[in-house]
Order: structure tokens, then C-alpha cells, then sequence
């Protein structure tokens, strides 16, 4: 399975490799009985993906950088989520043997069975806004995809359910053999869950979800709600706010994808300027004045403060 690592069902360290080369041990904050147990749930234990991870953890990574490096960590989930796929193998396929080949091997040049092709029809599912930065990734592991979005906000509270804004599954009978849902983080699962039940009434055979950072209680509650379905994550994280919110996740990955939080990366600038500032009260006082619009541009941190004053 290259260019990944083959996923193990712990949860590794986020820690780098020791400096003698060997691999540190799994914090006990990041590993669950449960999930360890639940064959449904891969939990990536490369190093290369743990370090992507931390630099899009970080508040200092400008939108474009964390575009990229969404981009590259949803490739290498993408082929561990894609080990199962069905393919057909011992088809011929004409190779060129080169000019050390004798004449009496010209024969194996296209009567080889040595290829292999995909055989189940694959639906890509992202999660607007956040999922939009990891679909690009996954249309280059498999260019044949559907591609069908749904639009989903969340409502502050663990559970309370989401709010479904747009739906482009095709009507009729469902046409794929499996789907991929992406979301590159997972709370408290309502927000996915809901996917979850919209593709089961759309009649897909198999769900696979795919996600970067997610929190243990929503891969736990997941797991409970929905057993048969597939989850391939990058990351645990422990702490679930009361919002819903995972920490120390990501942030907003929406506002950092297309840049509409209140930081302000142009020309290496660390700190926003004072307009931003003043976009950010304005936005604040329109949360405070109606408290039930969904306005999206706020950042996660107004949001926040908005729900701790109720």
C-alpha cells in the first residue's frame, strides 16, 4: 500500500521519531479500548502524516500552505481508506521489454496477465466548506469518482442536529458501490452522522468516511450508531467542548481553507491589521443582535464567545 504505511489499530504518538531513530510510545491520552478493538476504524501511525498534521494544527500556517498540506495528508489517508476496493486481476497488458529482451520473449509482451483494474464505482462526498479542500486529493487517487456535495452547518451543542443547506445526490437509484465521505474533522459526529443516514436512504452499498482529526467520544458514538460503516483517521484527540468543538483540532478549517477568519497572513503579517479588527466587532454584534442567523465568516474564536454569554 505505497506510498502510506499500512494502518495499525492504535493510536500513535504525536511526538517525533526519538533520536536514536526508534518509534516513542503511544501516549495513554491518545489511545481507546474501543477503538483499538473496532476493526471498522484505522487509525494512522505514520510519521510523515503526524508532522503535516501539527503544521496544520498550527496558527501560524497561512491558507495556502494549509490548502497544500490538507491536500497532501487527504492523498495519504486516501490510500489507506482505498485498500478495500474490489479489482480484477490477470488481465494481459502490453508492456515494453526493452532492448536486452531475446527475440523468443517478444510473446510475453502483451499475453502477461499481470494487470489489475478497478472494478467498484467510487462516489466522493465532501462536506461543505471544510470537505471541499480534500476532494481534489482524492479525484487524483481515483479521476473516475462521482463528486456529489452536501452542505451542512453545525448548531452549537453536542447534540443538537445540523442543519442541511444543499444536496446534489442524484435522484433515483444509487449507482456507486461505495462512498466517501469527506470532513476533515469530526466532533461530536452529528454533522457527519446525518451524511451518514442521507447516504444510507440514498442507497449506497458501502460508507467510508475520511477524516484528518477527530475527536474520541465522536468516533465512539459513530461506531455505536452506525457499526457497519468505515472510518480512516489521522488523528485522536481527547477534549470535546460542550460546543461540539474539538481540541486542540484545527480550528475553523473552512475560514482557514478559503481565508475568511479574523487572521491576516498578506506579506508575512502576523498580527491583523486594524480593519480587520473592526470587521471582526462588526461581526460579533451581529451575532449579538440575532443570535439564531447562521453567518458563517465568523471565526470559531467569536463563535465561541458568542455561545459562552448565553
Amino acid at each position: 500500500m505505497s506510498p502510506s504505511a499500512a494502518p495499525t489499530s492504535s493510536v500513535a504518538s504525536r511526538e517525533d521519531l526519538m533520536v536514536d531513530g526508534s518509534k516513542p510510545k503511544a501516549k495513554e491520552t491518545c489511545s481507546s479500548s474501543t477503538l483499538e478493538e473496532n476493526p471498522g476504524i484505522r487509525l494512522s501511525s505514520h510519521p510523515l502524516l503526524f508532522h503535516k498534521i501539527t503544521k496544520l494544527r498550527s496558527a501560524k500556517t497561512p491558507p495556502g500552505t494549509f490548502r497544500s498540506l490538507l491536500r497532501q495528508v487527504t492523498y495519504h489517508l486516501g490510500y489507506e481508506a482505498t485498500q478495500d476496493l474490489k479489482v480484477q486481476s490477470g488481465l494481459p497488458v502490453t508492456v515494453p521489454l526493452g532492448k536486452e529482451s531475446k527475440p523468443d520473449q517478444e510473446d510475453l509482451r502483451s499475453s502477461e496477465d499481470c494487470g489489475v483494474k478497478l472494478m467498484d464505482k467510487v462516489a466522493l462526498i465532501p462536506i461543505l466548506r471544510s470537505g471541499l479542500g480534500m476532494t481534489d486529493a482524492m479525484l487524483e487517487l481515483l479521476p473516475n469518482s462521482a463528486v456529489h456535495h452536501i452542505g451542512m452547518y453545525r448548531t452549537p451543542g453536542v447534540h443538537v442536529a445540523p442543519v442541511q443547506y444543499f444536496n446534489r445526490l442524484p435522484r433515483g437509484k444509487c449507482v456507486s458501490d461505495v462512498a466517501y465521505v469527506l470532513d476533515p474533522i469530526v466532533g461530536s459526529a452529528a454533522t457527519v452522522m446525518a451524511v451518514v443516514s442521507i447516504l444510507k436512504q440514498w442507497g449506497v452499498p458501502k460508507i467510508h468516511i475520511i477524516t484528518v482529526v477527530a475527536s474520541r467520544a465522536g468516533l465512539e458514538l459513530l461506531a455505536k450508531t452506525h457499526p457497519e460503516i468505515s472510518v480512516t483517521v489521522g488523528m485522536v484527540d481527547d477534549q470535546l467542548t460542550d460546543c461540539g468543538i474539538v481540541l486542540p483540532g484545527m480550528g475553523d478549517v473552512g475560514d482557514r481553507l478559503f481565508g475568511t477568519g479574523n487572521h491576516d497572513f498578506e506579506d508575512g503579517a502576523a498580527e491583523p491589521p486594524a480593519a480587520s479588527s473592526a470587521v471582526s466587532a462588526a461581526s460579533e454584534d451581529s451575532l449579538s443582535l440575532q443570535p439564531t442567523k447562521r453567518n458563517r465568516s465568523a471565526s470559531l474564536e467569536l463563535e465561541m464567545e458568542h455561545i459562552a454569554k448565553k
